[in-house]
């Protein structure tokens, strides 16, 4: 990925996901430069499906509002199903990252597919684990990818977020 420096932040649930986007938004950040990672469903709110017409990606039921409105704002989306991660709802250009990883099988390490990509990113392996695990506690990743410069002013703006932290990492 071009100028694949990132800054990864960590969201307890999607509510404060949405509103750190919105917040990266007002700050000048191209959306087309950012990406979220999440399970899409908590027990009391399962989807029963997605379907993607064009660049955007439906979902009924469940947290359905708030996946489809990021896939208004953000570029590209998907489902996955990541062995040891279940399923993974992506949408940014971190989805192509996370395909890739699939279709290259670069498995690094005793990785999942996430992890490989996160690898793709600069991100150390601890930090991977770590961001496994809180995808497996259903939380969310938020990803700002850019220029050095842009990162910075993504994290800058994700300080006023409820990010339960933020990392920057260079590719």
């Amino acid at each position: 990925m071009k100028d694949s420096n990132a800054v990864v932040a960590v969201f307890e649930n999607h509510e404060q996901a949405e509103r750190a986007i919105k917040e990266i938004e007002r700050s000048g950040f191209e959306m087309k430069r950012l990406s979220i990672v999440g399970r899409g469903y908590h027990s009391e709110e399962q989807p029963t499906g997605f379907y993607s017409t064009g660049d955007r990606m439906k979902a009924w039921g469940g947290v359905g509002a708030f996946w489809g409105g990021l896939w208004g704002m953000l570029v590209g989306a998907a489902f996955f199903w990541i062995p040891g991660l279940g399923p993974l709802v992506v949408a940014g250009p971190f989805v192509s990252v996370l395909v890739g990883a699939i279709e290259g099988a670069t498995l690094v390490g005793g990785l999942s597919a996430l992890g490989a990509a996160l690898a793709g990113l600069g991100v150390p392996h601890n930090s991977i684990v770590k961001y496994e695990k809180h995808i497996k506690a259903d939380r969310y990743l938020l990803i700002a990818h850019g220029a050095r410069e842009d990162v910075k002013r993504a994290r800058a703006a994700l300080e006023h977020s409820e990010a339960t932290e933020a990392e920057v990492f260079a590719g």
